[in-house]
């Protein structure tokens, strides 16, 4: 790659999901992905599963995907990441939201994103800094409890990058989120393995110039 080339900005990046994942898009193609995963998960049903409780099954799984699908799109979603396979019998509670990219002014004009970064970890706990693909982010992880009133109606683990996209003009930043619904008396290890596996996710973002 040029010098020219490392100048312009990226027109998207690369995430590599576990095996098992599945990706939605939240523009075009939303309802394709949703139909492939709710065929897929009908066809994993148990040996023996009732044929006429099949109609009923689908349908939930379909109102289950359009709920999750709504919750991320208002979060500004672009897209969703999600595990469709079971691991060792288990579903994981788990998902992966990429934003839009938002645009912030700079604190001063002759700073940088590394500025803005800063003033969030200022104000944002747990804040710290990570490097993807050379670029420089801000992780923080927090436990979100239970809070009907604001709409939170299950506890959950809550991890997010903020990166600044490398060379845009307007200064734009992407987010990704990590949510994992916290079951009440579970082993709260097990999420910290969720974690570790969003971690190692975000390990292979790459930018894309394509």
């Amino acid at each position: 790659m040029t010098t020219a080339e490392h100048r312009r900005p990226p027109n998207g990046f690369n995430l590599v999901p576990p095996p098992g994942w599945d990706v939605i898009p939240l523009h075009t193609g939303t309802k394709e992905a949703m139909d492939h995963i709710v065929r897929k998960a009908v066809a994993q049903l148990p040996v023996g599963f009732p044929k006429d409780d099949i109609p009923k099954a689908r349908l939930k799984l379909t109102q289950e995907m359009k709920k999750v699908v709504r919750r991320a799109r208002a979060k500004g979603g672009m897209t969703l990441y999600l595990p469709t396979e079971r691991v060792h019998g288990v579903a994981l509670p788990v998902s992966i939201v990429a934003s839009e990219p938002i645009e912030i002014p700079r604190i001063r004009p002759d700073s940088g994103p590394e500025a803005v970064l800063a003033a969030l970890a200022s104000v944002t706990p747990g804040a710290e800094t990570r490097t993807l693909d050379d670029t420089a982010a801000l992780r923080s992880e927090r436990d979100v409890p239970a809070d009907p009133a604001k709409g939170v109606d299950v506890a959950h683990r809550q991890v997010e990058y903020f990166v600044p996209v490398p060379d845009s003009a307007l200064d734009q930043y992407l987010a990704f989120s990590f949510s994992a619904l916290i079951a009440p008396g579970s082993d709260l290890a097990f999420y910290d393995t969720l974690v570790e596996l969003f971690d190692a996710v975000m390990g292979t973002f790459r930018w894309s110039y394509a």
